[in-house]
């Protein structure tokens, strides 16, 4: 079974947004509640969409200047990037289906 993992820092990032041509990121935190809803969500879409696209998780307490960058001031918030630009931010707890109706559009 494929799970989302962790971007360890900006480099690693910045490295996957260069070369991933559809990227989805989950920015989390240990701290948060509805994070952990929709983690299982994410895994789900990583083990689902393999072949397809990369979908990872970011702690954003790791990665402060990530999370300001992309102006995050809520999570679970979840970004999908097309050839490195970021092209839909999905903020909240969604369900799968939500989750995984997004990531089509890009395919």
């Amino acid at each position: 079974m494929s799970t989302a993992t962790f971007i360890q820092d900006q480099t690693e990032f910045e490295a996957l947004r260069a070369k991933t041509p559809l990227l989805v990121v989950d920015c989390t935190a240990t701290w948060c509640g509805p994070c952990k809803v929709i983690a299982p969500f994410i895994d789900q879409l990583a083990e689902n969409y393999c072949d397809r696209a990369t979908v990872a998780k970011l702690d954003i307490d790791s990665n402060k200047p990530l999370a300001k960058e992309f102006g995050l001031k809520s999570i679970p918030a979840v970004l999908f990037f097309k050839q490195g630009e970021l092209v839909e931010s999905m903020i909240g707890v969604k369900t799968y289906e939500e989750f995984s109706k997004t990531l089509d559009k890009y395919l």
